[in-house]
């Protein structure tokens, strides 16, 4: 996502009203009735499956859809409406048998055709979906969103009421964990072409088949709730009845709650993180996440030269960011895709690991200033000016303040202005190119290198950069076609391509998120999703002892 989909994290738990913000009555209560009250950090974007852009909306997709399959803690896949999966035997072809007893929240059946009808939308160039890409390894996927094809040819038919066959381009050993995201979820045809384009933009214009149904959401409200779907085949594992949401940027509000016990969870930020560390609710979550720098390099202000990225990279100590500003377990990140992700085929080495380039994400202030000086006489320009544009979230700015402090001591030429606005208005400018450099972070759609690397092909719909590279495309499309099948060589050109990218400093990765949270107790039955940071409440609920 020139998108933000981390969003800085701060999923929170709570049962009261305090500054303004509308909870349930108290925790006690709640306890009873199995309601529960958590926070957004930002606004989320949109419940529609195919737009959906960033974390905060795909956690509220998690609880509200459900697709052939969903992820367990660990980021694997494990059957949801998929009854039985058989795979032809050159594996290209997978067959699908769905539950039959899988219902809408008005009560119509969720049939093969569902699934048929929200694949071809989310391919459809008219969608604009950033997350199409998650479909180009099907049969004509990559035609259609290149306007070549029409829709109706994408390789999935409905082979029966409940069936599904689903044809791919190539061999694609990880396609069961690209069926678990929510873009892949069913639609309802004739919902959807009743609202047209406000399906999603609200709880009234959105339809429901997961564990909840979306209560009170009109887009810019900051309250609303989740309430138990009567209709869900599965109501008798959900435990809670309605879980209360509220958008909540300051952690301080969020750490009050806690303390008082109106909180059965909260994200710890900076000088929280370090108080707090050893406290018995402390909770650490791993994530595949990267924060980083995104820059803009069509706009020829001098960010489009290679030296000046370069330079702004090795001027960041990311370790002083860690250690004194988030002090929450996040680490420096020396490479765009993060530790933990894939290791190489005979297993002996994280991707990570293999891929780091030197003098491109270290903390060396005296190149950063031969570089920069290099970099400023190659475009012709005496210094350099750009704006950040970040969420208004408190730990965006924090991490914001401190690159801008760093900026200013190491490069003196580089004048940067700090530009916070609401996450939706962020990705909206990332999206329209209407910026210079963009604070952001990506986490991992499944556990692979490509769900990182897939952003910057040139044809990408979701390089909002204007860079293009010759080596970097080839080696991304060898991945998916000739070399998809032989791991070995798959391996090598996932590798090539991240240092193609880490070398030109196309992003400049900060950190990489590790988070902890208090969590109460007595809240039990939460599913974390490790590799993308998700949140899910379909088996959560509050002990009574």
């Amino acid at each position: 996502m020139g998108i933000d989909k981390i969003g800085m994290k701060a999923a929170v738990l709570a049962t009261s009203v305090i500054a303004g913000i509308g909870v349930a009555a108290n925790i006690a209560d709640a306890k009873a009735k199995q309601v529960i009250s958590t926070y957004s950090s930002t606004e989320i974007s949109s419940l529609d499956t195919a737009k959906a852009t960033e974390l905060n909306a795909f956690t509220q997709l998690d609880n509200i859809t459900e697709g052939l399959y969903v992820y367990d803690s660990k980021g694997q896949p494990k059957k949801a409406l998929a009854q039985k999966t058989k795979v032809s035997d050159d594996k290209k072809t997978y067959t699908i048998d769905i539950r039959k007893d899988a219902k809408w929240s008005n009560g119509d059946s969720v049939t093969a055709a569902d699934f048929v009808f929200a694949w071809q939308r989310a391919v459809d160039p008219k969608t604009a979906s950033e997350y199409a890409y998650l479909f180009d390894n099907i049969e004509n996927a990559k035609a259609i969103q290149d306007g070549e094809k029409a829709p109706d040819t994408l390789g999935v038919k409905a082979t029966g009421k409940y069936q599904l066959q689903i044809q791919l381009a190539a061999p694609q050993e990880y396609f069961k964990m690209i069926l678990a995201r929510e873009t892949l979820a069913p639609l309802n045809e004739k919902f959807v072409a009743q609202q047209g384009d406000k399906y999603g933009t609200s709880s009234k214009t959105t339809l429901y088949n997961g564990p909840f149904v979306s209560k009170g959401w009109s887009g810019s409200t900051t309250q609303w709730t989740l309430n138990k779907n009567p209709y869900y085949w599965d109501k008798k594992h959900v435990k809670l009845s309605k879980i209360n949401y509220s958008v909540i940027k300051d952690p301080s509000t969020a750490y009050n709650l806690y303390q008082t016990k109106k909180l059965d969870q909260m994200t710890l930020v900076g000088e929280q993180a370090q108080q707090l560390s050893k406290h018995k609710d402390v909770v650490k979550r791993d994530l595949a996440a990267t924060s980083y720098l995104q820059y803009n390099l069509k706009k020829n202000n001098g960010l489009e030269n290679a030296k000046i990225r370069q330079a702004i990279s090795l001027s960041i100590n990311r370790k002083q960011l860690t250690e004194r500003i988030l002090k929450n377990g996040s680490q420096p990140a020396a490479g765009f895709v993060p530790r933990k992700v894939a290791t190489q085929p005979n297993g002996k080495k994280d991707f990570y690991d293999v891929t780091k380039v030197k003098n491109t994400a270290e903390y060396k202030p005296k190149l950063a200033k031969k570089l920069f000086a290099e970099g400023l006489k190659e475009v012709g320009k005496d210094k350099i000016n750009a704006t950040v544009i970040t969420s208004d979230a408190s730990a965006s700015e924090q991490v914001a303040v401190f690159i801008q402090d760093q900026l200013q001591k190491n490069l003196p030429k580089l004048e940067l202005t700090l530009q916070k606005v609401p996450m939706k208005s962020r990705i909206a400018s990332v999206n329209a190119g209407d910026f210079d450099i963009s604070f952001q972070g990506w986490s991992a759609d499944f556990a692979d290198p490509y769900t990182f690397l897939q952003i910057f092909p040139s044809d990408s719909a979701q390089n909002h950069t204007g860079w293009q590279n010759e080596a970097y495309d080839q080696a991304i499309t060898d991945s998916l076609d000739k070399n998809a099948a032989n791991k070995t060589a798959r391996w090598n050109d996932l590798v090539k391509a991240e240092k193609i990218l880490m070398k030109d400093q196309v992003v400049t990765p900060i950190y990489q998120q590790n988070n902890e949270d208090l969590v109460n107790p007595k809240l039990k039955g939460i599913s974390y999703n490790q590799i993308n940071g998700h949140y899910s409440y379909k088996t959560a609920y509050i002990a009574n002892k």
